[in-house]
């Protein structure tokens, strides 16, 4: 592994690395990996994939992303035509997703606290991924009801809401409990998962209008 740049910062330190068998660019930010990227900005993570996939099969245009880290899910759809606005408290990532992971420059990007931006703008969006961390955990404030219901406000009718949440074994409910607050807020929610007893990440998928069975949402 090559150690590309250190960034200390209020949030924690930023390592960005790449590795010498693939060439790829890391991203890393308290001692845990955020993300990983081809030199293209396209995301080896399966759960950025699965969101990715999962947008590209509704109209959806507008999107809001809550968390940047390399930013690789915002380089891809922005390459595909979706509007794409990102929001992250911590402008080095923001910085260094321009610098080391192609995050293209009309990706509008505001340096805010998620649920600050969604409080003070009224944009309506046609989804919101929410993919924000401190170590390993979602911020308190960006999953409960009260934050779930001011996502549903600025989110279109036929709207979709993605959040990843890392679980940290296999009997790690974070996903379903996150899920339940979702519902309380209003939403009809799936919680995708592969099943398995190590580390890995879920998806809490929801939708305001009808439950959210089958793509696209």
């Amino acid at each position: 592994m090559i150690t590309l740049t250190k960034t200390a910062t209020e949030f924690g330190d930023i390592t960005i690395a790449q590795s010498r068998v693939v060439g790829s660019h890391i991203y890393w930010q308290g001692g845990w990996q955020q993300r990983e990227a081809d030199r293209n900005g396209v995301s080896l993570a399966a759960y950025v994939h699965a969101i990715f996939g999962l947008l590209a099969q509704t109209s959806a245009r507008a999107t809001l992303m809550i968390g940047c880290g390399g930013g690789t899910l915002g380089t891809m759809l922005a390459r595909t035509g979706r509007s794409v606005i990102v929001v992250d408290i911590n402008p080095q990532s923001i910085a260094l997703a321009r610098q080391y992971f192609s995050l293209p420059e009309h990706v509008t990007c505001y340096v805010e606290d998620g649920a600050s931006f969604l409080k003070r703008n009224q944009a309506v969006f046609d989804a919101v991924i929410i993919d924000a961390f401190i170590e390993a955990k979602v911020p308190r404030h960006l999953c409960s009801v009260e934050f779930f219901r001011l996502v549903r406000e600025r989110l279109a009718p036929e709207g979709c809401v993605f959040m990843n949440v890392y679980l940290q074994h296999g009997s790690d409910l974070s996903a379903d409990v996150i899920a339940g607050w979702m519902a309380h807020a209003g939403f009809q929610v799936r919680v995708l998962a592969s099943p398995g007893p190590f580390e890995r990440n879920a998806l809490s998928w929801a939708a305001p209008s009808r439950p959210c069975t089958n793509p696209p949402c």
